[in-house]
């Protein structure tokens, strides 16, 4: 099915501008997620990054803070995609499963740790995600068989997490 261009627009808009996140932006124009992608994608192809407009269109706005913020609210969408993409991949052995939310819980605190100077309120969210990553190392070691009842009751409590520490 072809889409308006002003759907297009829409969606550029969304995600550009207003800082949505792809899926998000998708949601709002009423198109798959599936078309937005292609659509960044030709975009893209055709010299106009809609990631590189977005990142200028947030250095233009702000200062510092607003430039640690959006780094920081890029990392958070790619964790949550990833995340995505671990429950929806049922090949994955789930102590490999275990193991990467485990890297990528390590990688996260240390971008934490470098943004706690420009954003100082992360410094209780990067305790809250270390105590988490230590007891997902903890059930990982102690209790394997639980390993994915851990990441599906921590992948539930993530917004939870976000609202008390954002």
């Amino acid at each position: 099915m072809a889409h308006p261009q002003d759907a297009r627009e829409k969606v550029r808009r969304l995600y550009v501008f207003e800082q949505l996140p792809l899926e998000m932006a998708a949601l709002q124009a009423e198109v798959p997620i599936g078309t937005a992608r292609r659509w960044k994608s030709a975009d893209k192809a055709k010299g106009d990054d809609w990631d590189k407009v977005k990142t200028a269109h947030v250095m233009a706005s702000g200062g510092a803070e607003e430039i640690a913020r959006a780094i920081f609210t890029g990392l958070m969408i790619q964790y949550q995609a990833v995340i995505e993409q671990l429950n929806a991949d049922n090949s994955q052995p789930p102590a490999e499963k275990v193991q990467m939310l485990t890297s990528m819980a390590d990688a996260f605190n240390k971008a934490v740790s470098a943004s706690a100077k420009v954003l100082p309120e992360t410094n209780r969210l990067a305790v809250a995600m270390e105590t988490v990553r230590a007891f997902g190392d903890y059930v990982r070691e102690r209790h394997p068989a639980r390993a994915m009842d851990f990441i599906d009751m921590i992948q539930a409590f993530a917004p939870e997490l976000q609202k008390r520490f954002a």
